[in-house]
């Protein structure tokens, strides 16, 4: 089946909390003070340190890198694993 609407490919990573929230269609109003929230918040912190160990590993901007493997998780609020190993790569260079 032909899709209609496609969702344009993640690429990149932020340092952006509400571009990070726009992934799952959530705003930074949206959350709360319920467990659903406090997960979301524990995962953009667990998201934020390995962004940072992936651009400090590879001499890279956030949004050259890509978190992949277990940690690709983490790029979509609410699709956490935790206790992961981190594996990033760094996006190719768009020719536009």
């Amino acid at each position: 089946m032909k899709k209609i609407n496609p969702i344009p490919e993640i690429v990149g990573e932020t340092t952006d909390v509400e571009s990070w929230l726009m992934r799952a269609g959530l705003r930074f109003s949206d959350l709360g003070d319920d467990a659903a929230s406090l997960a979301i918040r524990k995962q953009w912190r667990e998201y934020q340190a390995a962004v940072h160990r992936c651009c400090v590993t590879l001499h890279q901007l956030p949004s050259r890198v890509q978190l992949s493997g277990d940690y690709a998780s983490l790029r979509i609020p609410g699709a956490a694993s935790t206790n992961c190993a981190i594996a990033c790569r760094v996006r190719p260079q768009s020719l536009d």
